[in-house]
C-alpha cells in the first residue's frame, strides 16, 4: 500500500506508483491491453497536464526539461512503450516532489527563534510592583525586571546595580559582559546570577531581537531558486534530438521512424542522473557528520569562492580556559589557581567555573573559605587560610587588599582575574576562548579547493579579532558587527558564492542571507541550523572544508554521468536514424543508458582522492599545531 502521508503530501507521486502497481497486477493477468490503455493513458493525461505548465513556464522565458520530458512520454506511448513512458513520468513528477520538500524546509527557521523569544515581561505599574505583561505592551521609558537567567524582553539601559549578561545570542561573545547602571542592555541577551533592572528606551517590535527574527524571514524570502543543473542542457539535447528525429523521418519518409528516434531521446539520463548525484554526494556528507539540504545546496556550495566565518564556537572552542598563569614574587603557580579556585567555588559564574575546573584538572587540592561575599561586575571576597582575599577585577582586589594588582597589558582576546591578600598581591590568571587546532589547517584546504578569500564576521573587538586572525590567516577581517550588520557585510563581499559559517542565534540571520549557509550544529542553537542550507553534526571546523570537497567531486560526477547520457543517446539517435533499432529495442537501450547514468552517478557516494588527500593535509595541520602549542 502506498504510505498515507505520501498520498496526502504529493498525490501526483501516489498516483503514478498507484497506476503501476494497477497496470502488473492487470499485466499478470493476462489483460495486457487494458494494462496498456490504463499506463500509456495515464501518461498521456500527465504529458498534457505537464504541456499546459510547460506553456505557462515558455511564456514567462523559462525553457527546462519538461519540453523534452513532454515530447518523450508522447513519443513512448505512440509506439507502444507505455512502461517506459510510466518511468518518465515518475521521474519527473518524483523529482518535483523532492524539490518542494526541499523549499518547504527553508521556511522553518523562524520557528526556533520565535521558540525563544520572551512573550511576557515583568513591568513596574504605578505603585512600583512588577506585573506580567504581554511584551508588545512595553514601550520607551517602562521599567522592566528580568530574573536570572530570562532573555532580556527589550533594549533598554541598566538600571540599580551594575548586573552581568550573556551576550552570546548577539554577538558571539562567549565571555559574559559585565554592564554598569547607565549602560545599554540588549534584547536577546541573558541575565546572570542577580535580578536586573533595564528601563526600556525601545518597544519590543523595535529591539534588537525581534530585528534578529525579522531578518531572518527577509533573508530566507529574499533568496532567488536556483537553476536545476540537468536545465542547462534541456535546450541543446532537445533541439538536437529534434533535428535527428526530423532528419530520419525525412530520410526515411516514414513518421513511425520519428517516434522511434525519440524512444531512445528520452530525457532519463538528465533526469536521473543529477538527482542520483546529488544523492549519493549528500549521503557521503551525511556519513562524514554533514548534512546538505539540497542537491541545488550541493551545487552552490562547489562553487563557493568566498568562505565567511564567525569567530566565538566557530574559529574558536566558545568556551573560556585558563591560558597563562603569572603568580607575582614568591607565589607559585599551583598556589595561585589554589587560593582563586577557593574563592570562586561559591560563584555560578562562567569564568569561576573555569577557574575551578582548571585546579580540578591538576588536582590541587582547593583550600576552605569562609565568609565569602561575591560583588556583580567585580568579583569575590572571601577568607582563605586565614587571611582575607579578593578575587576579581583589577580594582576589586585593589580596593579590598590595598595593594596595585600587576599593570602589564592584558593580551588581546584574553581577560584577566587577579589575586590578592591583604598581605600582598599574588598574581593574575588570564583566561581566554581557545582557537581551534585544526583552524589554520581547514583554512588552507579551502583555499586549496579553489576558495580566494576567507574572512572573520564577528561581534569581538578589533583587537580581538585581529589577534585570532593573525594566529590562523584569515584574509579579510571585519569586527564589531551585530547581526544586522553581518548581513549588510556578506552582501557586499565581492567575489561569489559566499558560504558564511557560524553557530548560535546571531548568525541565524546571516546565514540565511548568505549563498550558503552552513551552521556548526553541534553546538549551535536551532536556530541558526533551520537557518542553515548545511548543517555540521560534529564540533568539528575542518567539516568545512570536507563538505565543500564532497560537493565540488558531487558535482563533477553529476556532469559526467549527464555527459555519458548524453553521448550515448546521441550515438543511439544516429544509429535508429537508419532504421536498424525497432522501437522495443531502442526502449531496452535507453534503460541501459539509464542504467549506466545511474551506476556513474553513484560513484559519488565514495570518497574521491581529493577526499583522502584533505584528511591527510588536515590531521598533519593539527598534529603540528600541536607540537608548536606544547613548546
Amino acid at each position: 500500500m502506498i504510505p498515507i502521508e505520501l498520498s496526502r503530501r504529493y498525490p501526483v507521486v501516489a498516483t503514478t506508483l498507484g497506476v503501476g502497481v494497477v497496470g502488473l497486477v492487470l499485466l499478470v493477468t493476462g489483460s495486457g491491453t487494458a494494462s496498456g490503455w490504463l499506463v500509456g493513458g495515464y501518461a498521456l493525461a500527465v504529458a498534457a497536464w505537464q504541456a499546459w505548465s510547460m506553456i505557462r513556464d515558455l511564456l514567462h522565458g523559462i525553457f527546462g526539461l519538461d519540453v523534452l520530458a513532454v515530447t518523450a512520454i508522447t513519443a513512448t506511448v505512440l509506439v507502444g512503450d507505455h512502461w517506459a513512458a510510466l518511468i518518465v513520468v515518475l521521474m519527473l513528477t518524483g523529482g518535483e516532489a523532492l524539490e518542494d520538500y526541499a523549499n518547504a524546509r527553508a521556511h522553518r527557521e523562524i520557528s526556533a527563534l520565535l521558540e525563544r523569544a520572551p512573550r511576557l515581561a515583568h513591568r513596574a505599574d504605578a505603585t512600583g510592583a512588577f506585573v506580567d505583561v504581554p511584551i508588545d505592551d512595553v514601550v520607551a521609558g517602562d521599567l522592566v525586571m528580568v530574573r536570572p537567567g530570562e532573555v532580556v524582553p527589550v533594549d533598554g539601559l541598566l538600571e540599580g546595580d551594575g548586573a552581568s549578561f550573556d551576550e552570546s545570542s548577539l554577538t558571539g561573545e562567549s565571555l559574559p559582559v559585565e554592564h554598569l547602571p547607565g549602560e545599554q542592555v540588549l534584547s536577546g541577551s541573558v541575565s546572570q546570577q542577580r535580578v536586573a533592572f533595564v528601563r526600556a528606551t525601545l518597544a519590543a517590535k523595535d529591539s534588537q531581537y525581534q530585528q534578529i527574527i525579522d531578518l531572518v524571514q527577509a533573508a530566507a524570502d529574499s533568496k532567488s531558486p536556483i537553476v536545476r543543473l540537468a536545465d542547462r542542457y534541456a535546450v541543446p539535447f532537445t533541439l538536437v534530438s529534434l533535428v535527428i528525429a526530423g532528419i530520419a523521418w525525412w530520410v526515411s519518409g516514414d513518421p513511425v521512424r520519428f517516434a522511434q528516434v525519440l524512444v531512445v531521446a528520452t530525457p532519463c539520463p538528465l533526469l536521473i542522473a543529477a538527482p542520483v548525484a546529488f544523492l549519493a554526494g549528500m549521503s557521503r556528507a551525511a556519513s562524514s557528520g554533514v548534512i546538505v539540504k539540497s542537491g541545488a545546496v550541493m551545487e552552490t556550495l562547489a562553487r563557493t569562492r568566498t568562505v565567511a566565518l564567525d569567530k566565538t564556537g566557530t574559529l574558536t572552542h566558545g568556551q573560556p580556559v585558563v591560558d597563562l598563569i603569572e603568580p607575582a614574587d614568591g607565589t607559585t603557580a599551583d598556589d595561585l589557581l589554589r587560593v582563586a579556585a577557593a574563592a570562586e567555588t561559591f560563584s555560578a559564574h562562567v569564568l569561576a567555573k573555569t577557574i575551578v575546573h582548571a585546579a580540578r584538572h591538576k588536582q590541587l587540592r582547593i583550600p576552605d573559605a569562609v565568609g565569602v561575599e561575591e560583588t556583580t561586575a567585580a568579583g569575590m571576597t572571601a577568607e582563605i587560610l586565614g587571611r582575607l582575599t579578593a578575587v576579581g577585577n583589577a580594582g576589586h582586589v585593589e580596593r579590598l587588599t590595598g595593594h596595585t594588582p600587576s599593570d602589564r597589558p592584558v593580551p588581546p582576546g584574553h581577560i584577566a582575574i587577579h589575586v590578592g591578600t591583604t598581605e600582598g598581591y599574588l598574581g593574575r590568571i588570564l583566561l581566554t576562548d581557545q582557537v581551534r587546532n585544526n583552524a589554520p589547517a581547514t583554512l588552507h584546504a579551502l583555499h586549496r579547493l579553489g576558495v580566494r578569500t576567507v574572512a572573520m564576521l564577528t561581534g569581538d573587538a578589533v583587537v580581538t579579532a585581529t589577534h585570532v586572525a593573525e594566529q590562523i590567516g584569515i584574509d579579510d577581517v571585519r569586527a564589531g558587527l551585530l547581526p544586522a550588520d553581518k548581513v549588510a557585510q556578506v552582501a557586499a563581499l565581492p567575489l561569489r558564492p559566499v558560504a558564511m559559517v557560524g553557530d548560535g542565534v546571531n548568525d541565524a540571520p546571516v546565514l540565511a542571507a548568505a549563498d550558503v549557509g552552513i551552521a556548526m550544529g553541534a553546538k549551535g542553537a536551532t536556530a541558526a541550523s533551520e537557518s542553515a542550507d548545511v548543517v555540521i553534526m560534529l564540533d568539528d571546523l575542518s567539516r568545512v572544508a570536507t563538505s565543500v570537497a564532497i560537493a565540488q567531486r558531487t558535482v563533477r560526477i553529476a556532469l559526467q554521468a549527464i555527459w555519458l547520457g548524453i553521448i550515448i543517446s546521441v550515438g543511439l539517435m544516429l544509429v535508429t536514424v537508419w532504421g536498424v533499432l525497432p522501437a522495443i529495442v531502442g526502449a531496452a537501450l535507453q534503460e541501459l543508458v539509464d542504467l549506466a547514468a545511474i551506476l556513474m552517478a553513484l560513484r559519488a557516494v565514495r570518497p574521491g582522492p581529493t577526499e583522502h588527500e584533505l584528511g591527510r593535509e588536515l590531521r598533519r595541520g593539527v598534529e603540528l599545531r600541536a607540537v608548536a602549542g606544547s613548546r
